[in-house]
């Protein structure tokens, strides 16, 4: 009878250990966007606002899909510290607000779950610390391999790429393949 009561805790203590596992990457990237959202738009000494003072990177622009109603607020490293956060601005790519190809990369399972749902002309738009907002159409979704870099190159046009895993549910993160929005920009948009 001890024995199975042991066994019985053991086993409820292992379980409820998974869970908090399980739900701890969601909800840090949930606070994490709650702490981001306070941060965007103020600045320090001429420079943006770190969320949180151990943070290496900032808050750099604001990402939105109408159509989904979903938002995020994009980090300025895409390193896989940062992404933990929320999708991250890719190095050496166009800055947002900026012409050419600004590309951005994020987790399937949190910030970048959404881009399974958009349609070729969705609405897109990003906007900057400083009110600077570009609209963008969704031009073309697919799947690449993650040696396939040529959507990320510079771009004779505006457009925004956005980055994930994929496929979407699968249970070990990475993986070779990724899935890849394209959206072009709508000119004429300009400061908010």
């Amino acid at each position: 009878m001890r024995r199975r009561r042991a066994t019985a805790v053991a086993l409820a203590g292992a379980g409820a250990v998974l869970l908090a596992h399980g739900l701890w990457i969601p909800a840090k990237a949930v606070l994490a966007q709650a702490l981001m959202e306070r941060a965007f738009g103020h600045e320090e000494g001429g420079g943006a606002s770190r969320p949180w003072p151990w943070a290496d990177f900032v808050p750099l622009a604001r990402l939105r899909a109408p159509r989904l109603a979903a938002s995020a607020i994009v980090v300025s490293s895409a390193t896989g510290a940062a992404l933990a956060f929320g999708p991250g601005h890719v190095a050496g790519s166009a800055p947002p607000g900026g012409p050419g190809n600004v590309v951005l990369a994020g987790h399937r399972d949190t910030h970048f779950r959404f881009l399974r749902e958009l349609r070729p002309g969705d609405a897109l738009e990003l906007e900057t610390r400083r009110g600077v907002r570009t609209a963008y159409r969704v031009a073309w979704a697919g799947i690449v391999h993650e040696r396939d870099t040529a959507l990320l190159g510079t771009a004779d046009t505006d457009v925004l790429t956005l980055v994930t895993c994929w496929p979407f549910d699968a249970i070990r993160p990475g993986g070779t393949w990724r899935y890849v929005v394209v959206a072009e920009a709508e000119h004429g948009v300009g400061p908010l």
